[in-house]
């Protein structure tokens, strides 16, 4: 069985100090992190994203808006992907929805890339890649087909993103560093299933769980707002838990800003659509040549 999430994790203090404010770890991390581009480093004493009540002047590379509701997208697939172990939740996205709970897609705030991976090697980030390549997976087809949709449907409406935010020094791709980075460190201080674990709340075959159990015990973890999202057949209830969204604001920029766990849902409320008792399945093992 591959090394999961959560053996991995007191490794990670290189991309945890960019998650500056984190529940997890709000005593250790600075009040700035060095980025790793050229992005503006915005003071943490700005107006949080969506929370002014006058329209903002001045530098708005430095306030996320118009999409300052960020939510970090997980799965729990159906099946143990080759490459994970059976306790992965895996990343889906890292959304940046409107205030009010709605969305835009397919933005032209930054440009649209079509080559992630070719990017991320151009900037040297190939532990970036192995981490993506062990946890941001695609369902079907290659990874990086999804990490491109994800970057042009979600990342193109990040407004701290543009490339006049970088300044006279942007170079092309710099913004796509920027996204994963930050989506990747956010997700290491994530991990769904130990905080599930905790509350007695484990994978079964036969078992049904209280979604209000499952989602209580997750904002308790993360200190913030979490929307549960479940599968189930054409006709049927959907009790089979698939995703969690971990809901956000963020003070500064996207690149280098603390993230905020929200305590609302917005104007559109709550956009689970789970059973109130809902099923948390264990994964199918994936097979593998010593299984043929």
């Amino acid at each position: 069985m591959a090394t999961s999430l959560r053996s991995i994790l007191s490794r990670a203090g290189a991309l945890f100090s960019q998650i500056a404010g984190s529940p997890q770890l709000a005593s250790d991390v600075p009040l700035f992190y060095e980025p790793l581009s050229t992005a503006p480093s915005c003071p943490l004493d700005g107006p949080l994203s969506c929370h002014n009540s006058t329209p903002i002047t001045g530098d708005s590379c430095c306030f996320v808006s118009p999409g300052g509701r960020i939510l970090l997208t997980q799965f729990w697939d159906q099946q143990a992907h080759a490459s994970g172990a059976e306790d992965d939740w895996t990343l889906h996205g890292l959304w940046p929805d409107l205030c009010d709970g709605t969305y835009d897609q397919y933005c032209r705030m930054t440009p649209h890339f079509n080559n992630i991976t070719a990017v991320l090697e151009h900037y040297g980030q190939h532990e970036l890649l192995q981490f993506m390549d062990r946890y941001w997976l695609a369902a079907s087809g290659p990874n990086s087909r999804l990490w491109e949709h994800e970057f042009n449907k979600h990342a193109t409406c990040i407004n701290t993103l543009s490339p006049a935010c970088y300044g006279e020094l942007h170079s092309p791709g710099v913004e796509v560093v920027d996204y994963f980075t930050r989506a990747s460190a956010l997700f290491r201080v994530l991990d769904t299933y130990t905080a599930l674990e905790k509350a007695g709340i484990v994978p079964h075959a036969r078992r049904h769980y209280p979604l209000v159990d499952i989602q209580a015990a997750l904002q308790r973890f993360s200190g913030g707002r979490v929307v549960l999202r479940c599968l189930g057949s054409r006709g049927s209830a959907k009790d089979i838990l698939h995703e969690a969204w971990y809901v956000y604001f963020v003070k500064g920029s996207l690149q280098t800003g603390e993230f905020v766990p929200a305590q609302g849902f917005g104007r559109e409320g709550d956009a689970g659509n789970c059973s109130p008792w809902v099923r948390y399945l264990p994964k199918r093992r994936h097979a593998s040549s010593d299984d043929l």
